[in-house]
């Protein structure tokens, strides 16, 4: 137990070291993200030193469980392709020019326009492709109106982690730590939407009382709005966006799993973009873009924390945790204990070691949702605590905006513990 406990915390502490100095490395060229390569090296480790044997890994990489990362992965990656599929085809890039262009001067309105368009977008998208679509164009379209960018960035990322908690896709944690309890997408949407509600209302309130001073500055210069590149696209892309959420939400009553469906409808629109290129001789580049921008280093990233948290249920250390964590309301619990977990070996990796405690622990259901909570909310807290945190960082400095770790931090805690105090609140109150 002690090699594996030492082994694992070794990997989980390189790896926030890497997350926070040293996100990326460049081998002739290349750009090489490095916390995938200290998870894969921590559980070549494990596996080389015998605290995990080839057998287990292999046996619960092919386990016809609910909780296969492989699956999971399916059914992350398939939904994934759903919204870069549109944002190539300028979906989003449109709806953001029209949101921003019609708020006229008044910054306030301005805020209040952006967070219910990204909150909304997140609810039936994910998390990490709005950060993605949106924090460019935010940084171009305030450069050109000559305000204060700070308050729309912290917004837009503040809104995307918020409203990801709604639908059981709005983030690859939501789908894991359900999955792993068993949770359908309608009992999912049941239970978390007043979570989600009443943290909304939190960090709305928040932003606004911390950028009321910036927020008062009339805008200055001319917005532009968005095209869209090919109408057919988009309605094809939103066509199969729609479908699959509809069959998510029913899934469990006709008896198909969640992954199935979201890879049938991928490859649907796939099959359906194809036929129309050849209709319309057009070429592949769209699919081809969104095939690339798919994150492929997530798949060695979750196999390999998956191989981490397989190694401590077998040594016995998962249980010791757990037990640890079945003191006390479990909603509180496991809501800040995940929150901060979170953001020491990332959202993700939590999740996985928490989806083994919280069955080593025979926790009560309302605790997965609570860890849900802690595993979207948690990301406000530093940028280790999510990959949309670690992606939204990099991606300021592309566009020019100076936003350092302490100050992300400093807005963080000052949103976060209204957030999570809000939809633990709410998570009591629907359970």
């Amino acid at each position: 137990m002690v090699k594996v406990g030492v082994l694992c915390l070794l990997t989980c502490l390189v790896m926030m070291a890497a997350i926070v100095w040293k996100p990326r490395i460049t081998i002739r060229g290349v750009f090489f993200d490095t916390y995938p390569l200290v998870a894969a090296a921590g559980v070549i480790a494990l596996l080389l030193s015998g605290g995990l044997t080839f057998r287990q890994f292999g046996a619960g990489l092919t386990a016809d469980t609910a909780v296969n990362p492989l699956k999971i992965l399916a059914l992350f990656f398939s939904m994934t392709f759903l919204s870069v599929y549109l944002d190539e085809a300028g979906f989003f890039h449109y709806l953001a020019g029209r949101t921003l262009a019609r708020a006229g001067s008044d910054q306030r309105k301005l805020l209040a326009s952006l967070f219910v368009t990204v909150s909304v977008l997140t609810v039936f998208t994910s998390n990490d492709i709005v950060v993605l679509t949106f924090t460019p164009f935010i940084g171009y379209f305030t450069k050109a109106a000559k305000i204060n960018p700070v308050p729309y960035l912290v917004t837009e990322f503040i809104a995307a982690n918020t409203f990801s908690m709604m639908f059981i896709i709005g983030n690859p944690t939501n789908i894991y730590l359900a999955s792993g309890a068993g949770i359908d997408f309608l009992a999912y949407v049941k239970v978390m939407f007043l979570p989600t509600l009443f943290a909304g209302i939190a960090v709305y309130v928040a932003i606004r009382l911390l950028f009321r001073k910036a927020l008062k500055v009339p805008m200055h210069g001319e917005a532009t709005e968005g095209k869209i590149r090919h109408k057919p696209t988009v309605v094809l892309g939103m066509l199969h966006l729609g479908v699959c959420t509809v069959l998510l939400a029913v899934g469990s009553y006709i008896n198909l799993p969640m992954w199935i469906i979201a890879v049938c409808a991928a490859g649907s629109l796939i099959v359906c973009t194809c036929v129309m290129n050849a209709v319309t001789h057009r070429g592949p580049r769209l699919l081809f873009r969104s095939i690339h921008r798919l994150p492929w280093l997530l798949i060695p990233f979750v196999i390999s924390m998956f191989g981490l948290v397989l190694a401590m249920n077998g040594s016995g250390l998962s249980g010791r945790i757990a037990d640890v964590l079945s003191h006390g309301d479990p909603i509180w619990v496991y809501g800040i204990s995940s929150s901060l977990s979170a953001n020491i070996i990332n959202n993700i990796p939590m999740s996985v070691l928490f989806t083994s405690l919280l069955s080593c622990g025979n926790a009560p259901l309302h605790a997965v949702y609570a860890t849900i909570i802690g595993s979207n909310l948690g990301a406000y807290l530093t940028p280790v605590g999510a990959l949309a945190g670690i992606m939204w960082m990099s991606l300021l400095k592309t566009v020019g905006v100076d936003f350092s770790f302490g100050k992300f931090v400093s807005y963080g805690v000052r949103i976060a513990v209204p957030a999570i105090l809000a939809a633990l609140l709410g998570l009591m109150l629907a359970v």
